[in-house]
């Protein structure tokens, strides 16, 4: 298997991660300001931070104390790159640190929503004199590197902003990325525009033309390609990237895994196509899925299994339905929230395997096309407006590659397979016909197959299966926090999957946020 070129002609800003929980989150923050960015690990050296050409730097918080055994280091000759930097939390004590200032065990934590009093500066200006923001830290800035203008305290930080214009660099010690900081997002957009002087044309008119340019590169004049393509936005915006570059030499496969919701294949088959033109084969591999996970309870081998079979499927398209032509690449709608969580971002850890990431078996004969590697979910929508695809197909609640086959806890088999569908159906239905479809990113429903629960149902003893309901609302899939979906409504999908699924005879709500939960179970 080759990996995939992942180059974008944009110069980047670097997010040096200290171990941040939010790392990804800060790129997505600058990338809503138009600006390009990518995450790197606090390890990288200064040779390769020069060669990735950046325009500026931001060094993320992280969980240690600068003065700890073993805590991340910033090399101070990062700092004499002549690059605008700014610092957040333990990055902005990190750069204190490194820059001559004094970060020092006040004895005054701050975690949660905290008063931000502005002493000057402009990141700062125009808003309230004090003003809440969100700190989660224990050390603290007690004094400002020479040359740093103190611009706002609070009552645990006397430090707890700085600037220097000359220099072009700033930090805050308070987390801007997070909706818990009003006005956090426009404090990194100044420092980007104001200090840094970085130009913003990160907009879905030039990624879409970039990302077209590079698939013509690296598939070249005469290649071919097959996309695999689930109905989703991720691999619907990437196949239409793809055929925008290479016309009628891309050919899309609709791999009917049986893992789908109802009417799921129908859905696909007419609006893709409808859409883009594309030329689309369905392929019936519902009982060579069904066999591969026989016996498989453990969620990563599922996972795995499933994007094995995947390949295979594949294979057999090309060697089937594609009557032998020579076809040597493979589109797919892969993330950077997916690579992350793989294990494949910048220090980052496994979180768990997705079937075209980290589930890929590796004896991948095709080079693999990814054009989405390094968007989130929301670029990914704006490309694919962009691109002219229908509401229908762009603003589809997300559905996991694996589908039914990881939300159902234990064996995968066809009876549970319908029993899931059933209910599933039943949910959805409920919260469109309830209005709710725009406040909810997506609704797992989650069949604990394994688990028995009793119950009583038409005066008698039940021995049914528990199902999960899990609305969640989130931007980009790293972080999530669910729905409050009305009483009534929830009501009234419980009364209809108890009636209507004999199955199932308990219906429960999920209300964890992401982290510490993922948004599916498996």
């Amino acid at each position: 298997m080759t990996q995939p070129d992942q180059s974008i002609q944009h110069r980047p800003v670097l997010v040096i991660d200290f171990g941040a929980q939010y790392a990804q989150l800060i790129a997505r923050r600058v990338r809503e300001a138009r600006v390009y960015s990518e995450v790197i690990p606090h390890t990288a050296t200064v040779a390769e931070i020069k060669e990735k050409n950046p325009v500026a730097l931001i060094l993320s918080g992280g969980p240690a104390s600068v003065y700890a055994e073993g805590a991340p280091t910033l090399d101070p000759e990062i700092l004499e790159l002549g690059l605008p930097v700014f610092g957040i939390c333990y990055g902005f004590q990190a750069m204190t640190h490194a820059l001559g200032g004094t970060v020092s065990h006040t004895g005054n934590r701050e975690y949660g929503r905290t008063d931000l009093d502005v002493l000057g500066g402009s990141l700062h200006q125009g808003f309230e004199h004090t003003h809440k923001v969100w700190m989660s830290h224990g050390d603290a800035v007690s004094q400002a590197p020479e040359g740093f203008e103190v611009t706002a305290r609070t009552e645990g930080a006397p430090v707890a902003a700085f600037e220097c214009p000359a220099r072009r660099m700033a930090g805050v010690q308070y987390h801007p990325e997070v909706l818990h900081s009003p006005h956090g997002q426009e404090v990194l957009t100044r420092f980007l525009t104001e200090i840094a002087g970085v130009e913003q044309d990160w907009t879905a008119a030039n990624i879409a033309e970039e990302l077209i340019a590079a698939v013509k590169e690296q598939v070249g004049e005469t290649g071919r390609a097959i996309c695999g393509l689930s109905g989703g936005v991720d691999s619907a915006v990437a196949a239409a990237l793809v055929q925008r570059a290479i016309g009628d030499r891309l050919t899309c496969v609709f791999v009917d895994h049986g893992l789908l919701r109802a009417g799921e294949r129908e859905q696909v088959e007419k609006d893709f196509v409808a859409a883009t033109g594309a030329k689309l084969v369905t392929m019936d591999e519902q009982q060579a899925f069904l066999a591969k996970l026989s016996g498989i309870s453990e969620p990563e081998a599922k996972r795995k299994a499933i994007g094995a079979e995947f390949i295979r499927a594949f294979e057999r398209a090309v060697a089937g339905v594609l009557e032998g032509q020579q076809v040597d690449f493979l589109v797919q709608g892969t993330l950077y929230p997916d690579v992350v969580e793989s294990g494949g971002g910048a220090g980052t850890a496994n979180i768990k395997s997705h079937h075209n990431v980290g589930g890929l078996p590796d004896d991948v004969e095709f080079t693999l096309v990814e054009p989405l590697r390094l968007l989130f979910k929301d670029e990914v929508r704006a490309v694919g407006r962009e691109l002219g695809l229908p509401e229908v197909i762009v603003a589809r609640q997300p559905f996991p590659g694996p589908g039914l086959g990881i939300r159902i806890i234990g064996e995968v088999t066809a009876e549970r397979l319908e029993i899931l569908r059933a209910a599933d159906a039943i949910a959805r239905e409920e919260l469109t016909a309830a209005g709710l479809d725009d406040q909810i990113w997506q609704c797992p429903v989650v069949l604990l197959a394994d688990v028995r629960s009793v119950g009583v149902q038409g005066d008698g003893r039940t021995y049914g299966h528990p199902l999960v309901l899990r609305p969640v609302a989130s931007e980009d899939a790293m972080t999530a926090d669910w729905v409050r979906v009305p009483h009534e409504v929830l009501e009234k999908i419980s009364t209809r999957i108890t009636n209507e699924v004999p199955e199932i005879n308990r219906v429960v709500l999920d209300i964890t946020s992401k982290p510490p939960a993922t948004i599916e179970w498996e």
